[in-house]
């Protein structure tokens, strides 16, 4: 980085800091965490967790979600507080402890994943708005629904450039006004509905649930049926993290560790109610067919047609907060690598408000790209959410993991004096945790991480040719890291020419 850009970026961190107007306070932290993670996923759950899975099954999958994001949740928030540093911390953790490449590779496909997941936000707003305009937004990938999505990419582009002040009030009240019909969704469901059903079929066994499979029914063993979900459940809880990535905008530091696991329990039990109650009103195998958003037919059996339209405002109200959100975390990740070197310097940008203003209309312009895509295909909102879901597995893994290795070398007891068991404990299992996301996967979703993340090679050699000619592209380590992943890419492509996986 030159002296000039270096120079330029740190006068703009300077004043931002010397200027409380574009700090965020505790309750717009929580409410990026859970406005990041109630997204217009939640009002399909009920659905989406019951498509192949019982009510017992159901169950386990959000415990061992739980328990799995809260060790992730934990070390992020034990990470926030010993190295407060480390702004932007999902990037930051795997740069200070794994080197440039893997933290490339994690801003990389942490980038995507949020470019991926906004673009699933408008296919499900779309998708939405046809409830209301019935044949004008069909599937959210029609053309109405092309050219609305687009017109709302760069409207929120626009919004961000205004600053993180302006569009973390908005998020905070948007955050709050969704959470209005999903509040009223548990609670009428908590008193109207069949207690006695809820239990009937616990396990799935009494009937058999079945699914398809070549074109024949099979009956989903209970193993399968926990499995089943967890997808799901992962792409739930992405924006557990998102106090941590804005962090460098807190106004007090240790804010960034409570707004992380008060959003994280907050969500948590929201989940957990809207997937169990539901059972009530219908039984696994009626449940498994309504159509998305879920909670709107769900709530419409209960209390009538109100119901349905309750939901549907609801889910417009939460994708339209929820994408806010996650634009502005969508473009603080390349513009804080591109201040440390890892991306080119040209995302270090910033405007006049301190907005990420390069790193933000390249974002813009990746999620154009995305949308035109989602018109030619047949299942636009499950692609993209599994891939969203999948591409921020990265980040988990290496945060959990650069917790393990300070308290493995010692390095915890620089930053603290107590709580080092405490805090391996969180980094092994959110470790294991990612492992067995991956492993619980459909298989053609998980073999496009490593495409995805190699696409992004290019870019690395970009940003690594501006540190100078006597600078090499790779370090001893990471010649190591890219042949795994070539490795990988080979495998992928094996699978794929021999059919045994398709995308």
């Amino acid at each position: 980085m030159s002296n000039q850009s270096s120079t330029s970026v740190a006068n703009a961190t300077d004043n931002e800091s010397k200027s409380g107007e574009h700090k965020l306070g505790l309750i717009a932290l929580i409410a990026i965490v859970v406005g990041s993670m109630l997204g217009g996923g939640v009002f399909s759950l009920p659905q989406n967790t019951a498509a192949t899975s019982a009510i017992g099954p159901v169950i386990i999958a959000w415990i061992i979600a739980g328990i799995g994001i809260y060790f992730i949740a934990n070390s992020f928030r034990l990470l926030s507080d010993l190295r407060p540093d480390l702004q932007a911390g999902v990037y930051m953790y795997a740069q200070e402890g794994f080197g440039s490449f893997i933290g490339f590779n994690v801003a990389w496909g942490y980038w995507l994943m949020t470019a991926f997941g906004n673009v699933a936000f408008a296919v499900i707003l779309m998708d939405a708005f046809n409830q209301f305009f019935p044949g004008v937004f069909t599937d959210g990938n029609n053309l109405n629904s092309i050219i609305c999505g687009s017109v709302l990419i760069w409207g929120y582009n626009f919004l961000v450039l205004s600053g993180t002040k302006v569009a973390g009030f908005i998020n905070t009240i948007g955050t709050i006004a969704k959470l209005i019909p999903l509040v009223l969704f548990v609670l009428l469901l908590g008193f109207l509905i069949n207690y006695s059903q809820l239990l009937t079929n616990f396990w799935g066994t009494a009937p058999h649930i079945f699914e398809k499979v070549n074109n024949h029914s099979e009956s989903v063993s209970l193993m399968s049926q926990i499995l089943a979900p967890m997808t799901v459940t992962l792409w739930a809880f992405i924006g557990v993290e998102g106090a941590v990535v804005l962090s460098g905008r807190a106004k007090n530091k240790k804010d960034v560790g409570k707004a992380t696991l008060l959003g994280f329990i907050i969500a948590l039990i929201i989940y957990m109610l809207m997937s169990v109650l539901p059972f009530g009103v219908m039984p696994q195998a009626e449940l498994a067919q309504v159509s998305n958003p879920s909670t709107a037919g769900v709530l419409a059996k209960v209390v009538g047609p109100w119901g349905d339209w309750l939901m549907n405002i609801g889910l417009i109200i939460s994708v339209l907060a929820g994408w806010l959100a996650w634009t502005m975390l969508c473009a603080e990740i390349p513009m804080v690598a591109g201040q440390k070197g890892t991306f080119p310097q040209a995302f270090a940008r910033t405007n006049k408000k301190q907005a990420a203003n390069v790193s933000l209309w390249v974002s813009s312009f990746v999620m154009q790209a995305a949308m035109l895509l989602v018109y030619f295909s047949n299942d636009a909102w499950n692609t993209m959410y599994n891939i969203s879901a999948l591409m921020v597995v990265p980040a988990y893994i290496t945060t959990t993991l650069y917790m393990v290795k300070i308290c493995l070398n010692r390095q915890y007891d620089q930053y603290a004096k107590k709580g080092r068991g405490l805090a391996l404990t969180s980094g092994v299992l959110g470790a294991i945790f990612c492992l067995f996301i991956l492993y619980a996967s459909q298989i053609q979703y998980v073999a496009l991480v490593p495409i995805l993340l190699t696409c992004g090679l290019p870019v690395f050699i970009w940003s690594r040719k501006e540190k100078g000619k006597n600078q090499p592209i790779l370090q001893n380590k990471e010649i190591i890291y890219l042949a795994l992943l070539l490795l990988l890419d080979a495998i992928v492509i094996g699978l794929l020419m021999t059919g045994r996986i398709s995308l």
